[in-house]
C-alpha cells in the first residue's frame, strides 16, 4: 500500500483533535500584529486578533506560506517515501496554492489541491482525503476524487459586522453604517473560488443566525447528510447549541462538527460570524 501523507494550510479551520486523529500536518499562515510576525493557530489566537483590531482600529496583515516553508514541511515526508497530498485555500484568495505548486515541482511526489474554497469548506476535503488514504485508495485516485468533489461543496456564512470588510477595503463606510443601522447581516457565499453576497438577513445576532441556517438548509433534497460543519468566530455557546439543534431537526446528518475559525479567516470576517458547510449530492 502506498504511503500517503495529508497536509493542509491553517485556513482549513479544523480542530486540533481532528488533525491529531487523522494524522494531518497543518502549515500555518503568517499573521502580523504591529511589527511582530505570528503564525496562525500556533502562537496567536482569533480572540487576540479581535482585541488587536479593537485597540488599534486596523486589521492585522496576513501572509501566505512561502515556497521555502512548504519545502521544509514536504521534504521529510518525500524523503521518507511518502506521496504528499496538500489542500490549500482557494487560489483566488491567496498565493498559498501557487507557492505549494512551486515547492511540489522542486521536490516531486507532492500533489497540491486548490480547494477553490476556505475554512471548513477546505476542511471537508482534508478529512475526505485522510479517510480515503486510510482506506488504501491510491494517491492519484484520491487527487482525482478531491478535484471532482470540491465542485459539490456548499459553503457560506453570515456576518454580524461589516467593520472588518470596511477596514480591509472590501466595502464602503456608508454601506457598513447602513447595514449597522438597519441590522442587516449579509450572507457570504463561495462560488467558483470567490466570495459574493447572497441573501441578507435582518435582526439581532441569534435571529439572523438561525434564519440563515434555516434559509440554507430548509426544503432541500440535494444535501449529502454524511457530515456538516458549524464553523464560527466565537459565537456565544448558547446560540451555537441552538444552531446545532436546528441543523439536526432539518436533516439527519451523521456527523455535526463544531469548529472555531482560525486567525486568518477571523481577521477578514470579524467576530460572531457563523457558517454551515456541507457537500451537496
Amino acid at each position: 500500500m502506498e504511503k500517503i501523507k495529508i497536509t493542509c494550510d491553517s485556513t482549513c479551520d479544523l480542530t486540533d483533535a481532528l488533525y491529531q486523529a487523522y494524522h494531518i500536518t497543518v502549515v500555518p499562515l503568517g499573521i502580523t500584529l504591529g511589527e511582530t510576525l505570528y503564525h496562525d493557530g500556533v502562537d496567536v489566537s482569533a480572540l487576540r486578533i479581535f482585541d488587536y483590531v479593537k485597540e488599534n482600529g486596523i486589521l492585522p496583515k496576513t501572509s501566505a506560506i512561502s515556497v521555502g516553508e512548504y519545502e521544509d514541511v514536504f521534504r521529510p515526508y518525500v524523503e521518507d517515501g511518502y506521496q504528499v497530498i496538500h489542500i490549500n485555500i482557494s487560489s483566488e484568495f491567496s498565493s498559498c496554492h501557487q507557492n505549494a505548486c512551486l515547492a511540489a515541482e522542486e521536490l516531486g511526489n507532492v500533489y497540491p489541491i486548490d480547494s477553490r474554497n476556505l475554512s471548513t469548506g477546505s476542511g471537508h476535503l482534508v478529512l475526505a482525503a485522510a479517510e480515503l488514504a486510510a482506506s488504501g485508495m491510491p494517491c492519484k485516485d484520491i487527487v482525482a476524487f478531491l478535484n471532482e468533489k470540491k465542485e459539490k461543496l456548499d459553503v457560506s456564512f453570515v456576518l454580524q459586522t461589516l467593520d472588518y470588510l470596511k477596514k480591509g477595503g472590501r466595502c464602503s463606510s456608508i454601506t457598513a453604517l447602513a447595514a449597522g443601522v438597519l441590522q442587516l447581516r449579509p450572507e457570504i457565499e463561495v462560488r467558483e473560488g470567490k466570495m459574493g453576497v447572497a441573501k441578507k438577513y435582518r435582526g439581532k445576532m441569534e435571529k439572523s443566525i438561525l434564519d440563515y441556517v434555516k434559509g440554507r438548509l430548509e426544503n432541500r433534497d440535494d444535501i449529502d447528510t454524511h457530515r456538516i460543519f458549524i464553523t464560527h468566530s466565537h459565537v456565544p455557546s448558547d446560540i451555537v447549541e441552538k444552531v446545532r439543534e436546528t441543523v439536526a431537526s432539518l436533516h439527519p446528518f451523521e456527523e455535526i462538527i463544531e469548529t472555531v475559525a482560525g486567525c486568518t479567516i477571523s481577521s477578514h470576517c470579524g467576530p460572531n460570524c457563523l457558517g454551515v458547510l456541507f457537500f451537496k449530492k
